[in-house]
């Protein structure tokens, strides 16, 4: 396992609590839209075994072409070790990143994509819209649907419609919104949903899916193979 040790280049606060870490991209470091990787800090390789508690997996939410790792996280006064020490850290200090994988690129099926996200989520989508906007091919249009109930939303640069891109946006603030929001997308019987949010907000949106007669082939999650196979072959209750 290579562990690429870098530093932080500058730090943006994208809204009230959230932040992204723009990380300098390491020599030979590469990866494809829809990636998260392991992000740690230091002191986490000191002992015999690593501690867990100076590591988390985080989405990417840039694109190599922007030549800087992306990592937007919501830090929030009252957290926990691992965020209070990345709230405490600047520009020019040291963190590490490993282990990176994309479990969402862009597929390009002839379909249409919709983008289902839950508050600091969209980070995981923002590289899918780009590389989209950069290279349409193979994908009729791009739907994209978030809650954020503090209507503090982000990326409102890039989230916005342009119907001439064939991409549409919608932004809400409560959970009734949103899935009626969701239910009506689900008449496009053919498309392909992504979801990234916590395994509530999975679990929630695969149930309303599937007794849409979504089926399960059609549903991305930011999981590893084994664990979106659970998430997906589990009972529809709605």
């Amino acid at each position: 396992m290579q562990i690429y040790w870098t530093r932080i280049n500058r730090i943006i606060s994208e809204a009230r609590e959230i932040k992204t870490y723009m990380l300098d991209r390491p020599a030979g470091f590469t990866w494809e839209e829809g990636a998260h990787t392991h992000f740690a800090l230091e002191g986490f390789n000191a002992g015999e075994k690593p501690d867990r508690s100076l590591i988390r997996h985080m989405s990417i939410s840039t694109l190599p072409h922007e030549n800087l790792i992306g990592i937007t996280t919501r830090v929030r006064k009252q957290c926990s070790e691992f965020k209070t020490i990345l709230s405490s850290l600047k520009a020019g200090d040291e963190v590490a990143i490993f282990k990176t994988h994309s479990n969402v690129p862009l597929k390009r099926e002839d379909r249409n994509v919709y983008l289902l996200s839950s508050g600091v989520g969209l980070a995981t989508f923002r590289p899918l819209v780009l590389e989209y906007f950069e290279r349409a091919g193979n994908v009729n249009q791009v739907h994209s649907l978030n809650i954020d109930s503090s209507r503090d939303f982000i990326f409102t640069d890039i989230f916005g419609s342009a119907p001439d891109r064939q991409f549409t946006s919608q932004f809400v603030d409560n959970r009734k919104d949103y899935y009626e929001a969701m239910k009506k997308l689900t008449s496009d019987q053919n498309g392909l949903f992504y979801i990234v949010g916590s395994d509530e907000f999975l679990m929630h949106n695969i149930e309303v899916l599937r007794a849409a007669g979504i089926h399960p082939n059609q549903i991305m999650l930011d999981k590893h193979e084994t664990a979106m196979s659970e998430f997906l072959s589990r009972d529809v209750s709605i």
